[in-house]
């Protein structure tokens, strides 16, 4: 069954060219030209993926991305003309899981969906359960639990959590994290890794300023404490 494309753009000149092009790749597409219709679309068709443009008429990308990510883990994939790092890192910390920039070729556009795409599943057929401390991360389901309580994560998120948690202490930089996560594909993007532990420690951390679970090594990268 092909994997469901929702794209959002208010340029019908850009959808009639993205849409075309997915299709010939094998994906199903669905559109939306504000954030009202898209959030509208995203209940009605629950896509696989969503790529979201940043400037939308009414209701902007941003604002539809933070609002679906208090209910919803899909993908999310920013597509903006905006160049300067604190956008980027603004689009990652709302729950994002990539973001392109305008112009794209067609082809790194599709690279990028796949890649997405790819994580997810892979993170869905994967059948390791760790315990660590008042964490349960179940990549089957795709789940994290801290305690009772269910915590959402963003694909990227969840991949980032899994490749620490499954070796306790064990440092990775950030080149190898990107690497586990998005591919080689992603190499100039290293520092958007800082960006996901940010968000991650926000949402698993008692007090992210001093975390128990994801550690920074200094001058290093990141390891997942051992000593829970």
């Amino acid at each position: 069954m092909a994997q469901h494309i929702l794209v959002v753009d208010d340029e019908p000149k850009v959808l009639d060219i993205i849409r075309p092009f997915l299709e010939q790749e094998g994906f199903t597409v669905s559109t939306a030209t504000d954030g009202n219709m898209a959030m509208e679309m995203v209940n009605e068709r629950q896509p696989d993926l969503i790529l979201l443009d940043w400037m939308l008429p009414g209701k902007s990308g941003i604002d539809v991305c933070r609002q679906l990510r208090l209910t919803s883990n899909t993908p999310i994939i920013m597509v903006t003309a905006r160049t300067e790092e604190a956008d980027r890192v603004l689009g990652l910390e709302i729950g994002a899981d990539d973001y392109i920039v305008k112009p794209f070729s067609l082809r790194e556009l599709v690279a990028r969906v796949r890649s997405v795409l790819r994580r997810t599943q892979d993170a869905s057929i994967s059948q390791s359960v760790y315990v660590r401390g008042t964490l349960k991360i179940d990549e089957s389901k795709f789940k994290v639990w801290k305690g009772q309580q269910e915590i959402s994560l963003t694909p990227a998120e969840f991949q980032i959590l899994v490749t620490l948690a499954a070796k306790p202490g064990v440092v990775y930089s950030r080149l190898q994290l990107l690497h586990a996560v998005m591919g080689d594909a992603y190499m100039n993007y290293e520092r958007t890794i800082d960006s996901h532990i940010s968000h991650l420690r926000k949402k698993l951390e008692d007090n992210p300023a001093d975390p128990r679970f994801i550690q920074t090594v200094y001058g290093m990268g990141y390891r997942f404490g051992d000593n829970l």
